[in-house]
């Protein structure tokens, strides 16, 4: 099945080259100034939706502190219906005028002191944490910033260059570029948001500790995926005989090499340590996950760095789910969706390849999933977290109503410009239409899978691609992640007729009721609500308009013509509030969100649902 998007001419290849971010004035903000605002932005967004606080009368939001016998009051620049407000920078009440405002470790430490709707108090050790963590992201950001603004992504590689975009992260979490672990060499090496690249690094494992499975073809034949490793390692490699080629990210080996179950393996010979070898890849928007342009497969790689709320390393499950996806949508499946919705597509990740000690349990963190790469350099496609990702090395747009200036163009900005340039209409019109159109050919395939085959994906918009034609309007899109599918209970009957043992490995059956929960909060709230967030908050369209656009989608969709059989069209339109991941709270307490049962991993709380009237 050909999974590529279509290819773009040359017009969008030179708008995005146009786009490509200037240095800022000689009077901007400097890199730790930028990252620092943007860090107390990110607190404060998380905190006005985690602790409930309304729109200020006065234009200022006032954050109570009772726990510290004070308040922070920040002015408000925009409010957002969606989440995505702007702040100013904060200043605690009742301090001189001349005191300076409160950077992003204070407003961390004073936050974590408080705990609205919390399930009971974090432990000391978890705030101090969260602090820490905070001026970890916000130093990384700052460099990050200092690198695009020096070097600018050319663009050449379409793909990359959408990857690379994410510089200020999550708009709502505390600290999306945190990355304990990585010194600041390493970090300009193996982080996308400084373009970095670097070779693999190679182990050769015995047979008898290799764990595989592979439902990769090509030309109708099977490739195994040692097959695969081999072919991306290239010739030089020196492979002993019988021996399976496993790629390694150059920090993963630093860490793993050191653990006692992998180094008796390779003091005995069953791993052979055989170096670095190869072209360079790059690292994408998921750190671990990573690229090389011609390969026919990304490799997303276990690292034990915590990045956002998780350590990054594979589970055994989730290379059982990857290819038990692919087996699945082989069954017909796939054949039925693309029918009804030929421009989208799951991003698939048919193929691993892992070890199993000698007593013949799973060795953590040696092990790599083979992905499809179905994209080329010319191929417009893009996250949508890097889509609609503020610039902070880009010239910020002025206020159109005389405000101070209040988000930096992202490529979105720059893409809905150019169509409004060249189609002569208002540049809110044609947001309007791109909107309708990204939830014809993006959001409704994601809403067919779970009404058809109760299968949600958690399409939050790091996981979502958009695909755009030559203009930009979006044309299709692609779904990745085998982290991120919940298999519904109530659908195990005829999920398992069509794949007889399907869940018994990957451990991918959810109740209805958390499904409900997180297919709202992953593709309702992150996804369509946030696109709704980014729009208004760059000053792209209003809010209140896409939102009852939004709502006439959702109308259609439970009685229309075409309506589907998906519960989530009727659950946002009917329901007062919604179930929210609270990013704070969940950091605040300390939760591993790859560690435990699915309904515990996060801390979710509820929100007033904007689509309600």
């Amino acid at each position: 099945m050909n999974t590529s998007p279509q290819h773009t001419g040359s017009s969008v290849q030179a708008s995005v080259a146009s786009s490509a971010a200037p240095s800022l004035p000689p009077n901007g903000p400097d890199a730790r100034t930028a990252a620092n605002a943007a860090a107390v932005e990110n607190l404060l967004r998380c905190w006005v939706r985690e602790a409930g606080l309304a729109a200020p009368d006065d234009g200022v939001l006032r954050v109570p502190l009772p726990a510290t016998g004070t308040a922070l009051l920040a002015p408000v620049h925009y409010w957002s219906p969606t989440g995505w407000h702007r702040f100013g920078p904060p200043r605690l009440a009742d301090v001189p005028e001349q005191s300076p405002p409160a950077d992003a470790v204070t407003v961390a430490a004073l936050l974590a002191r408080e705990t609205p709707g919390a399930p009971g108090t974090p432990e000391p050790g978890h705030a101090a944490d969260l602090v820490a963590r905070v001026a970890d992201s916000v130093r990384r950001t700052a460099a990050f910033i200092s690198v695009c603004r020096e070097h600018p992504a050319d663009g050449s590689d379409l793909f990359l260059s959408a990857e690379q975009a994410l510089t200020l992260g999550h708009p709502l979490h505390p600290t999306p570029k945190s990355r304990e672990g990585l010194s600041d060499g390493e970090a300009r090496s193996y982080s996308p948001e400084s373009h970095g690249s670097f070779p693999l690094h190679w182990f050769a494992v015995a047979p008898a500790l290799l764990a595989t499975d592979s439902a990769w073809t090509e030309r109708g034949r099977p490739v195994t995926a040692d097959q695969l490793t081999a072919r991306l390692a290239g010739p030089a490699l020196p492979l002993p005989d019988g021996y399976a080629a496993l790629p390694l990210h150059p920090w993963q080996l630093r860490e793993v090499r050191h653990r006692p179950e992998v180094s008796a393996l390779i003091d005995a010979g069953l791993l052979r340590d055989l170096g670095a070898y190869g072209s360079a890849w790059h690292p994408t928007s998921s750190v671990r996950t990573v690229y090389r342009s011609g390969a026919p497969a990304m490799l997303k790689l276990s690292l034990g760095l915590r990045i956002t709320n998780s350590r990054r390393e594979n589970l055994r499950k989730e290379l059982h789910r990857g290819v038990e996806v692919h087996r699945l949508l082989r069954t017909g499946l796939s054949q039925r969706w693309r029918a009804a919705h030929p421009g989208f597509d799951i991003v698939r990740d048919p193929a691993w390849l892992a070890v199993d000690g000698t007593d013949g349990l799973a060795v953590t963190g040696l092990d790599v999933v083979l992905r499809h790469n179905p994209f080329t350099p010319a191929d417009h496609v893009s996250c949508v977290a890097g889509l609609v990702a503020p610039r902070p090395y880009a010239e910020p747009r002025g206020g159109e109503t005389g405000t101070p200036p209040v988000a930096q163009d992202s490529r979105l900005a720059a893409l809905i410009t150019r169509l409004a340039r060249g189609t002569g209409r208002p540049r809110e019109t044609v947001a309007t239409e791109w909107f309708l159109r990204y939830l014809e050919h993006v959001v409704r395939p994601v809403l067919w899978l779970d009404g058809e085959a109760g299968i949600a994906l958690e399409a939050h918009q790091q996981n979502t691609l958009v695909l755009l034609d030559t203009d930009g309007w979006p044309t299709g899109g692609r779904y990745r992640d085998n982290q991120g599918y919940y298999f519904r209970a109530s659908r195990r009957g005829e999920l398992d007729a069509r794949l007889p043992g399907i869940g018994e490995r990957s451990d991918t059956f959810v109740s209805d009721a958390v499904t409900d929960e997180r297919f709202t909060y992953y593709l309702g709230i992150n996804n369509v609500l946030g696109l709704i967030g980014a729009f208004g908050s760059q000053r792209l369209a209003d809010e209140q308009m896409l939102l009852a656009a939004f709502r006439r989608f959702l109308t259609a969709a439970v009685c229309g013509p075409d309506r589907l059989r998906s519960s989530f069209p009727a659950r946002l339109l009917d329901s007062p509030v919604l179930r929210c991941k609270a990013n704070l709270l969940t950091r605040l307490h300390g939760l591993d969100e790859l560690v435990g049962p699915v309904d515990t991993q996060s801390v979710y709380v509820t929100v007033a649902n904007p689509l309600h009237s």
